[in-house]
Formats: C-alpha cells, structure tokens, sequence
C-alpha cells in the first residue's frame, strides 16, 4: 500500500517524466481549462476516471464523491458541493457532455443495499447513510424483486447510474442545454474485475459494452 511518502516519490517520477514531456501543455493550461467532458464519478480508489478513459490533464471535468450520485436540485441549506460543480461546468466551461460513472463493487451501493448507516449519528456513519438515501426509492423496488444478493447488488449498481441522470434532469441549468441538444448525459458503469465499460442505451433501459 502506498502512503504519503509513496505519493511522494511518485510526484517526483511525474515531475521529471510526464510534466516535463508535458510541459507545453501544461503552460497553457495555466491559462486556462476549457473541457468538452463532465465526469461525475465514485470516490472509490480503483476507480480512477483519467484512468479508465485514457486522458490528459485539461480533458475532464471531474466530481467525485460516493457512489457517484447527483442529488436533485434544491435551495435550501448552504453547501452543495455535486450542485456547485455541476452548476459550474454547465454554465461557466459550457462543457458539451456529462457522464455519469458508476462501477462494479461500489461501497456506497452496499451501504445502501445492507442499510447499514441508517439512523447513524454523525461521525459513525451518519453522512454516508444520509447521502445514500437517495437510493433507497430504488433499493427497495430492487430487494422486492431480487432479495439482496450479488444479483441485487448488481442491479442497484447500475440504478444508480440511472437515479444521478434522472437527478441532472432536475436542475433548471440542465434541462433547456439538454432539449437543444447543447448538452449531452452519458450513463456508463465500468466492471472492476474485467476492465470492460458499459454505456447506458437510454431508450430500452440496458447497459451495453462500449464499442
């Protein structure tokens, strides 16, 4: 496992390696940032956006956080952190599309499915029960069905996916780009163990491998 130190000697491979192959780049960016690509993705550590989609530093709008959820539009309280974001890559980059990243194994989802943080207090648990409540309309269409097995887990996985898409489809920002066409979504759900992507086919409903 790597820690601080590792992350270290690792900045230091990137600084005589990558950035100075780089550097260019790097000096424009200084200038600015103008990506085409919103990325909302998990906070999980094997799932690293750049990674998973190959690209470079200026190509990504990226917003992590657990289970990759977008929270529906509201005004009340003072920190929205998804909100915020989401609200500055839309009206302020003006990026072109948004790609919800779900994944395979997701904490977040578990957590939902087992119920495990509810009625936790904060610090033990609380905030993370809380933020995955926004699942439970959908965790509890799927235990109905499948129970709440790896066929379950599954399942809420890709939901997931679906419950952030219907959530951006909230925000007064979103919704008018999206009807004239200026603004794209993009479900996707990557699998862990085998590296394969799967895009969302939003008129049946089913995830696809990517071409």
């Amino acid at each position: 496992m790597v820690d601080f130190s590792g992350l270290l000697e690792g900045y230091n491979r990137f600084r005589q390696g990558d950035w100075q192959k780089q550097r260019a780049r790097w000096e424009r960016l200084a200038k600015g940032q103008s990506p085409q690509v919103m990325v909302i993705g998990c906070s999980d550590s094997r799932i690293d956006p750049s990674q998973v989609f190959d690209s470079g530093p200026g190509e990504m709008f990226v917003v992590r956080n657990v289970a990759n959820l977008v929270p529906p539009f509201e005004i009340e309280g003072l920190h929205h952190g998804v909100s915020a974001a989401l609200e500055f890559a839309v009206t302020q980059l003006q990026v072109r599309e948004i790609v919800v990243l779900g994944h395979g194994q997701c904490g977040g989802v578990a957590a939902s499915l087992s119920r495990r943080f509810a009625d936790k207090p904060a610090g033990e648990g609380g905030f993370i029960g809380r933020w995955v409540e926004m699942l439970d309309a959908a965790r509890d269409r799927i235990t109905a069905q499948l129970g709440s097995g790896p066929e379950a887990v599954h399942a809420l996985e890709l939901e997931c996916v679906k419950v952030s898409l219907a959530n951006l489809r909230t925000f007064p920002f979103v919704v008018p780009r999206e009807a004239d066409g200026s603004l794209k979504l993009i479900g996707a759900y990557f699998t862990v163990a085998d590296g394969i992507l799967h895009v969302l086919d939003e008129a049946d409903g089913e995830f696809r491998p990517a071409a």
